[in-house]
């Protein structure tokens, strides 16, 4: 598992004061950067290899300002060509957001997913929850 602290900023709170719905899948993109630095060390988008299939993101509890929240990315299920990751927002001890994304190994000349090379699936593998 991964883990990504984030320090909500006043404009991430919605008039409500909870932290903006929008929020949540960029703090989740930004959790899953180790992952794709495992199919791209360098974060090069002339060699950018993967592409988003899905995003889900179910809130349990309002988050706020005053506290960091912790981003946990875990994988839940890796395939021939795309992985499934479950991502889960913590604040003050409490779950206040989980997700999932479905990423796709992808070759963007041919318009095609690819298989994941065994080397990258066994790193995925370190990480299932």
């Amino acid at each position: 598992m991964f883990s990504k602290t984030v320090t909500p900023r006043f404009g991430d709170v919605d008039g409500l004061r909870h932290i903006n719905n929008t929020r949540l899948p960029l703090w989740f993109e930004l959790g899953r950067e180790p992952l794709f630095r495992l199919f791209n060390p360098g974060m090069q988008l002339d060699n950018w290899n993967l592409i988003m299939a899905h995003i889900d993101v179910d809130f349990i509890v309002p988050m706020g300002l005053g506290a960091d929240i912790e981003i946990r990315t875990a994988v839940a299920k890796i395939g021939t060509t795309s992985f499934t990751v479950s991502q889960e927002a913590w604040q003050n001890g409490e779950l206040g957001a989980r997700g999932s994304a479905v990423v796709v190994h992808y070759d963007f000349r041919n318009r095609r997913p690819l298989p994941i090379p065994e080397d990258i699936r066994t790193k995925l593998k370190e990480h299932l929850a």
